[in-house]
């Protein structure tokens, strides 16, 4: 298991570090204990945050009511809650290449 990825009766949480204003959103591998992050999206007023949440939810496959940001709404470090997702599903959706 990697250690970004936490098992909740729900479903999962993921760490991430989320890098903002790049030129396209996508996961760019594992940085540390998190899963790396880049956003189309600028750090300003919340854009970065919602970006984050629509764009998981588009790229898992899921509704967007199912990501739920839980921590670091003002820090690059952040911590994001996923329903209806397991472990294994999530691996694989995330890095399919491993």
């Amino acid at each position: 298991m990697k250690p970004w990825l936490t098992v909740q009766p729900e479903g999962v949480r993921l760490t991430l570090h989320v890098q903002p204003g790049a030129r396209k959103s996508e996961i760019a591998g594992e940085h540390g204990e998190a899963l790396k992050i880049r956003l189309a999206a600028p750090p300003i007023e919340g854009k970065a945050n919602a970006e984050l949440v629509r764009w998981l939810a588009s790229y898992l496959g899921l509704p967007r009511k199912s990501v739920v940001l839980l921590t670091g709404e003002r820090n690059r470090h952040k911590i994001v809650a996923i329903a209806g997702l397991d472990a294994a599903s999530a691996l694989a959706r995330l890095l399919p290449d491993a």
